[in-house]
């Protein structure tokens, strides 16, 4: 799934307290009360039986509020706003002081009183909303839903965001004498035709030529992907080929930006013969395809064909994101036939357990997946750009509002950057393939449970999969929660001599994940102990961390299992895989 590079890195030991915490019970049976007869309450009330209006087989919520807290939080909202306002009156050179928000952080914020004034009691009144939506006692989705609605409300109403109170833009159009204002509705009308915000000059880009470059080869290819062979960048080679699996949300070349972030190219240059499924962008012809389509034709052939190729009985593989589900999926697949088809696998921010989706679940419940059931029942495609927008508004300051401000109010045209060009470069998924991933993952969580499911003929028990593994997660994962990572693997069982071993990330779902060892950024926490305890939290007290990049923990975790070296292959494919493209391919080129 789709994201943005992380602003911050937080300390997960500080993150896990903060996302532990509940609102404390009330010492009296009396302190917590319904709803009725406060405005304050009655207004969560109605927001969160809203929220759950169209959940029509499942009875209304409970839903109460600690009134203690919530007369705290107005107590001290109402002594910051006064504050606020006698510092502006009695000391009107508050106003030129810094605002700790970049959203006001121009110089015309704090030269104009006016607008320093309500800039900081707009950021009052947000911390004060957020912090209204915490006392909300519910469970765990509604809150979530009442806090993400909250937020969605209080991110929009940024006085930032319109012109008629955003000092820099006017200040800007009147230095362009108007033109601002005038490029500025040009981009808007471009971005209504595209249905999308643009987030990137996506002119700056072509894949193949500056994103996506490593050298390579496709060998292989049916109606789902293609396999791409990459060229070797050493004299030797581990004898054991690695295969990428990448999200079918979204293209492949995440893993393959530039050289000096390419995660394909790290992957090479530590001697692994490397092949990468480039899934094809789905359309009409596609739109009939299942979730064990994507499992058979997709992951398990792939296996297949780089078995065949290469000669080996075993690779090594790695499925980031979706990718790792349909990955974990096949090889469970696999091991029910009896097949034994890898020496390791690494997990790259995938869920297993959905039991804490992340912040996609306030979009996701019982009426939604009807609704697409209906839909797609005869087939039919989710389209690219309503994906993309969905997750662009989980981070709406950082993917929604920006954009609105810095390309319609100023005018401005966005800048070149290639992991948000690939941000924008979306995926349709076929109608049927998403609404049993909808239903089965994300609403009913059965994949933990084993032999719920049943895919491509067998029954699932992920607890087959009893191979060296690695699984990664990053601490502000808004897609794949951190503990939901690791609630994923402590699914999968390991090997009796090196079990599963989990690693947690500084930063995002990308940021974290897409970190080369040569920039020396951020940090990642590691535990001695391969054996997973039984919660998150004591894992992370055990854990030690270290800076710099998980990719080279993995990669010395993947030396293991090598199985020794050969000489590089000099040739691409084989007598009966040949070349049939240079890389990257036709298939990653497909718009949605």
């Amino acid at each position: 799934m789709a994201g943005r590079a992380d602003r911050r890195a937080a300390q997960p030991a500080r993150r896990t307290r903060r996302a532990g915490a509940r609102a404390e019970p009330a010492a009296q049976a009396g302190a917590q009360t319904s709803a009725t007869g406060n405005p304050w309450l009655s207004m969560w009330s109605s927001l969160a039986e809203s929220l759950h209006a169209t959940e029509q087989s499942t009875a209304p919520p409970h839903f109460s509020v600690d009134t203690q807290r919530v007369s705290e939080l107005q107590r001290h909202y109402v002594e910051q706003l006064s504050g606020l306002w006698r510092e502006f009156i009695e000391h009107p050179d508050k106003a030129s002081e810094p605002i700790r928000d970049s959203r006001f952080a121009d110089p015309a914020w704090q030269g104009n009183p006016l607008a320093s004034f309500y800039a900081r009691a707009y950021l009052l009144n947000a911390e004060f909303m957020n912090r209204l939506a915490e006392t909300v006692e519910t469970d765990r989705r509604t809150k979530r839903r009442v806090k993400f609605a909250v937020s969605q409300f209080v991110d929009a109403a940024s006085p930032s965001n319109y012109l008629a109170l955003n000092p820099k833009a006017q200040k800007t159009l009147i230095d362009s004498g108007g033109e601002s204002l005038k490029a500025g509705m040009v981009n808007l009308l471009k971005d209504m035709q595209k249905g999308k915000i643009s987030q990137s000059d996506e002119s700056a880009f072509e894949i193949g030529r500056n994103v996506a470059t490593s050298e390579g080869m496709v060998v292989y290819e049916n109606r789902l992907f293609q396999l791409i062979q990459y060229k070797p960048l050493t004299a030797r080679v581990r004898a054991r080929p690695f295969l990428f699996v990448p999200p079918s949300i979204n293209k492949y070349y995440i893993l393959d930006l530039q050289p000096d972030n390419s995660m394909v190219r790290y992957a090479v240059e530590q001697g692994n013969t490397v092949y990468l499924m480039s899934w094809k962008n789905p359309h009409e012809a596609e739109k009939h395809l299942t979730w064990d389509d994507y499992l058979d034709h997709g992951a398990i052939e792939a296996i297949h064909v780089v078995q065949e190729i290469t000669g080996a009985r075993q690779i090594n593989a790695l499925g980031f994101c979706v990718g790792g589900t349909i990955l974990a999926c096949a090889l469970a697949v696999m091991f029910a036939r009896g097949e034994d088809p890898v020496a390791s696998l690494t997990l790259m921010t995938s869920l297993l357990d959905f039991e804490d989706a992340g912040l996609l679940e306030v979009f996701i419940d019982e009426a939604h997946v009807r609704m697409r059931e209906r839909q797609f029942a005869k087939g039919g495609l989710m389209p690219g750009k309503d994906l993309a927008n969905t997750f662009s508004s989980l981070r709406p300051n950082d993917l929604v509002w920006n954009y609105v401000v810095s390309n319609y109010l100023e005018g401005r045209q966005p800048p070149a950057f290639d992991l948000l060009y690939w941000n924008g470069d979306g995926t349709n998924l076929p109608g049927p393939m998403y609404c049993w991933y909808l239903r089965n993952m994300y609403l009913e969580n059965k994949l933990r449970v084993p032999n719920a499911l049943k895919c491509c003929g067998q029954p699932v028990d992920l607890g087959r999969i009893k191979v060296p593994t690695y699984v990664f997660s990053a601490v502000e994962d808004h897609i794949v929660p951190w503990k939901a990572g690791y609630a994923s693997a402590r699914l999968i069982p390991g090997d009796k001599a090196h079990g599963t071993r989990f690693v947690l990330g500084a930063s995002g779902h990308i940021a974290g994940s897409i970190n080369p060892p040569s920039k020396n950024r951020r940090s990642y926490w590691v535990a001695s102990d391969t054996s997973l305890p039984a919660t998150a939290d004591v894992w992370l007290h055990d854990a030690r961390e270290k800076p710099g990049s998980w990719w080279a923990d993995w990669d010395a975790w993947l030396k293991q299992f090598a199985g020794g070296e050969r000489a590089a292959p000099k040739s691409y494919g084989s007598a009966k895989y040949k070349v049939i493209e240079p890389a990257p391919g036709r298939y990653v080129k497909e718009k949605a």
